[in-house]
């Protein structure tokens, strides 16, 4: 299998967390770690990872910064992350997915033609927040923006590659997010029922 090239990781981790009563999202623990804990751990060989968002426990090699200005959102929180971005392709990732894997990640690095790929979810809706990009593309794209935009309305000129990734049974989507308490409940019950995952080889 050809090597891929070198990635970095910016993942989102602030915004005010309104309808989990202001807890810190990527704190919250579902599995017994915290959602931010394993985002990070699906992409252990980007260097460098970056957390946007307020100051948070991290592991020591993570660089965290934050958005101009705070809970400016998500386009300001990508411009804030790629402006330390050294690697041509970069993922870009919400910090409140739980059930993400390096694998999934993998998947998209070697599906990354274009701008960039990202995953389409069951029901068709893309996850602006769970793809592989063309560093380059991405800092142009947020570089003029200015005030409360979407990423969707960033992202709609970009020649993108979707990914629809196969769920096994007995495995959460790993799609799935963390908006809500009655999200975080779900998380939590899926993460107690999971099926442990069968080794590879």
């Amino acid at each position: 299998m050809p090597a891929l090239p070198p990635y970095a990781a910016v993942v989102l981790a602030g915004g005010r967390a309104a309808r989990m009563g202001g807890q810190a999202k990527p704190q919250l623990e579902v599995g017994g770690r915290t959602i931010l804990d394993a985002v990070l751990a699906a992409v252990p060989d980007a260097a460098p990872r970056i957390v946007v968002g307020p100051p948070q426990p991290v592991p020591p090699d993570v660089l965290v910064v934050r958005e101009q200005p705070p809970r400016g959102g998500p386009v300001a929180a990508m411009r804030a992350g790629l402006a330390h971005v050294p690697t041509d392709v970069v993922a870009l990732l919400a910090g409140d997915l739980p059930f993400l894997t390096g694998g999934l990640v993998r998947a998209l690095r070697e599906r990354l033609t274009g701008d960039g790929v990202l995953v389409v979810d069951d029901t068709d809706r893309d996850q602006l927040l769970l793809g592989v990009w063309r560093t380059a593309v991405l800092r142009a794209a947020v570089a003029d923006v200015h005030g409360p935009t979407s990423v969707r309305r960033v992202f709609a000129p970009l020649a993108v590659r979707r990914l629809h990734p196969e769920v096994g049974p007995g495995q959460p989507p790993p799609w799935t997010d963390c908006d809500t308490p009655a999200d975080l409940a779900r998380a939590r019950a899926a993460a107690a029922r999971r099926v442990p995952r069968r080794p590879q080889g």
